[in-house]
């Protein structure tokens, strides 16, 4: 918008954190009828909008948690079936990012003190004219039934104090106050990019029982996020808590993880029949712990077979489901719905490491490992392209330095046990490998135009952190964070030496830079980062590589030097081998951490070795992908062994049941397992080439690409395999089978067989 009529209003009073604000109007007359009412929606803070007495849309946590300091966002909202003669807009405003517990620091209100709402409601009439009612002094504040919320803590609701003539024309109480309006620019005000949170499915519990110390828990049979709507009557002034947790621990909820976080909500009863629903808040979880329900267990029972009673809500960002994969074996198919159920509990606005503990934070490495395995899950382009705006702000505001986690909260939380943040491989490289991924899965030109200028940015910075070697040798760096190998409390100590990595990461930075220009037409930066990915090479061969060894000649390392494709022919090959053995030395356990995981296999596929890529995927001792399948997980973990054989917690400090980065291994299934991938970006022109391998009979993958659904069946039996296929019309496909030549296939149906001879381990992988 070029203006705006209204503007951020503050109660004046605190109304325990979250207050009510409301205004009223009436329609001009002589205009004839309303054709039209847009309400722009935002907030500092968290903000549900009502208009006369309806709620003005189902978004949840408007307007999100975006870089405050430089861009608020506003949701824009059809509201014409809303309005009447007088219409009255209410308000109820929330904690949320801007002011809640942020960071396991413990401290709050990093962006701001005062809480604020924002609505500007403008109508346009049949003859044209256009009436403009919004948020300013004239407005009034009062109490709403919530008593406390925070994002980490819960949120605590007392239903005595409900009162819904609040929305009403004319309402006035004793205890409603004035508002103050914000003298801040409105520049900042932008509008989304990406879409709104809403609720997903709801899900009723598959089990309840007392623990060992007499708690009351139930089950919800999966890892979610958002929180539980509780319908219960009982004595007035009985408070019913609920304590969210992911795990279970020798019967009792498995709260260690949590940290400082709460996870807790109270329900206060009013005497009647009460609904109650956090909205302000949401929790990561699978088990809660019930305690002051009326009558206890038994009324709980009563209540939940009567349809009542503990309801989980899922939320998670609106996004439309593209990619799907099946197979014959039942845990890798746990394993596939796991990391979208992982994907759908940290996709809540900001992509972030965990939904769960005192942290939820947008950590940069986290997508930059899981993001083109988020492109074929779901339609995540314009979710990440608002996430990248932030990005990029945060970026231009630290001298061209992506920062650990976007938004950039530790800037204000001062996290003392972080080292002073600096461009880091991997976790910085999200700047330019997030936007690569996008191209790759959609096509579209506008992400890379959008993107290029923060890409160029972080390769310059990361170009003046190199040694006069060449190298990037110097600086903290979190490299193969995680490696199984590490201790529980050093999570960056790792087999593959960090500056290996980071160098690594360096040279495929310039190179998708270098391969953006050229895309865009911008000869000059792909000359100059061309150079850049060739010096890289240079060093990384002279200082690195002796005889086909790589330093520190581990796992990883090999698997990004031979993805990232740094190495000759020769020394390809040879890595390929040495990452054959050392994962078989290994028991085709998993050896790597977040630096390595994503790309294990595709190396493995690209050198021959495709059967130990399936040994590798289908192992199930710790550590492996389906370790913590059989173990009953519903979602991805943050370390391999997040829960041990016991069923004990991981003792580690930092332990995740809900983490998405592991499950990076996803993309490898939908390209080699199921056989889809770009040839050119958008899948314009796609390859069809399964590659069947381990026990597995047969596998499908399907997905919505922009041009159409592109799918792939295979089934193998007595020496044959058989392929049906579908391609967009419009597109078409290159088929790669084992044993047969490449084939041009045109949009529509197509079956193929051909006949298995020996292994399929030469067939080609493909990764954008």
């Amino acid at each position: 918008m070029s203006f705006w009529h209204a503007r951020f209003i503050s109660p004046d009073a605190e109304f325990g954190g979250a207050p009510l604000v409301r205004g009223e109007f009436h329609l001009e007359e002589g205009h004839g009828k309303v054709a039209s009412a847009t309400l722009f929606l935002s907030a500092l803070g968290i903000v549900e909008a009502w208009v006369n007495g309806r709620r003005a849309s189902e978004d949840l946590l408007t307007p999100g948690w975006s870089a405050y300091e430089w861009r608020v966002r506003y949701a824009e909202l059809d509201v014409t079936a809303l309005v009447g003669p007088t219409t009255v807009l209410g308000l109820a405003l929330g904690n949320g990012w801007y002011r809640g517990r942020l960071t396991w620091t413990g401290g709050s209100a990093f962006y701001g003190k005062e809480l604020a709402g924002f609505a500007e409601l403008r109508v346009r009439f049949a003859d044209g004219h256009e009436q403009v009612f919004g948020s300013d002094a004239s407005w009034a504040a009062g109490p709403s039934s919530t008593m406390s919320n925070d994002l980490y803590d819960g949120q605590d609701i007392d239903a005595r104090r409900y009162d819904a003539s609040w929305l009403s024309p004319g309402f006035a109480a004793p205890g409603w106050v004035g508002v103050h309006e914000l003298v801040d620019d409105m520049a900042p005000l932008e509008p989304y990019i990406g879409p709104p949170v809403r609720r997903q499915a709801e899900l009723p519990p598959v089990g309840m029982w007392e623990s060992p110390s007499g708690k009351v828990i139930l089950d919800f049979g999966q890892n979610i996020v958002g929180w539980v709507r509780a319908e219960v009557a009982g004595p007035e002034g009985s408070v019913v808590t609920l304590r969210h947790a992911e795990v279970l621990e020798h019967g009792e909820l498995g709260t260690r993880p949590l940290r400082s976080a709460e996870a807790t909500d109270r329900f206060t009863l009013s005497g009647g029949k009460d609904v109650f629903e956090p909205t302000l808040t949401f929790h990561g979880f699978r088990y809660v712990e019930v305690n002051g329900w009326p009558e206890g267990i038994a009324g709980l029972r009563a209540a939940l077979s009567a349809g009542g009673g503990l309801t989980a809500v899922v939320i998670s960002s609106d996004l439309r489901r593209t990619g799907k994969f099946e197979t014959s074996n039942p845990l890798v198919n746990r394993l596939h719905e796991n990391a979208v159920w992982g994907m759908r509990g940290n996709f809540v606005d900001v992509p972030t490491d965990c939904p769960q503990r005192d942290e939820r934070l947008g950590w940069t490495g986290d997508i930059a490992a899981f993001a083109p395995s988020a492109c074929f899950l779901f339609d995540a382009k314009d979710f990440l392209r608002d996430w990248l705006r932030d990005l990029a702000l945060e970026q231009e505001h630290h001298d061209g330095m992506v920062p650990y986690v976007v938004p950039d909260v530790l800037k204000h939380a001062k996290a003392g046990e972080l080292p002073v943040p600096d461009t880091t491989a991997l976790w910085s490289d999200a700047s330019v490998w997030v936007p690569w991924a996008l191209w790759q899965a959609y096509g579209d030109s506008r992400v890379l135009e959008e993107a290029f200028p923060s890409m160029v940015s972080h390769a310059r910075r990361l170009r003046s952190k190199l040694s006069p070697n060449g190298l990037w040798d110097r600086g903290f760096q979190f490299g193969d964070w995680l490696d199984p190998d590490a201790p529980a409390d050093q999570a960056a100590q790792a087999k593959a030496d960090a500056h290996v990595v980071a160098t690594l990461c360096a040279f495929r930075t310039a190179d998708l830079v270098a391969q953006a220009a050229r895309v865009l037409g911008d000869g000059a930066a792909e000359a100059e980062f061309r150079n850049m990915s060739m010096s890289l090479r240079a060093a990384f061969t002279k200082h690195y590589l002796t005889a086909g060894v790589i330093k520190s000649d581990c796992t990883t390392v090999y698997a990004l030097a031979i993805v990232f494709a740094i190495l000759g022919e020769s020394d390809k090959q040879f890595a390929g081998r040495r990452l054959a053995e050392l994962v078989q030395e290994s028991g085709y356990r998993i050896s790597t951490g977040f630096a390595g995981t994503p790309f294990v296999t595709d190396a493995l596929t690209a050198t021959g070795h495709l059967d130990a890529a399936y040994r590798l995927l289908l192992q199930t001792e710790c550590p492996s992908w389906l370790y913590p399948v059989t173990m009953g997980a519903t979602t991805i973990w943050e370390r391999w062994d997040s829960m041990l054989p016991n069923g004990t917690i991981n003792p580690g400090e930092m332990t995740s049941f809900n983490h998405y980065a592991l499950g990076a291994i996803v993309d490898w299934l939908h390209r080699t397992v199921g056989g889809i991938a770009p040839i050119e970006p958008g899948y314009r022109r796609i390859l069809i080439a399964p590659r069947p391998g381990g026990d597995l009979s047969w596998a499908q993958t399907s997905l919505e690409t922009p041009h159409g659904l592109a799918s792939v069946r295979w089934d193998q039996a007595d020496g044959i395999l058989r392929v049906a296929v579908v391609i967009p019309e419009g597109t078409e496909a290159v088929l790669c089978l084992p044993g047969a030549g490449e084939e041009i296939l045109a949009g529509g149906q197509h079956e193929r067989a051909v006949q298995l001879s020996g292994s399929t381990a030469s067939a080609p992988a493909m990764r954008g």
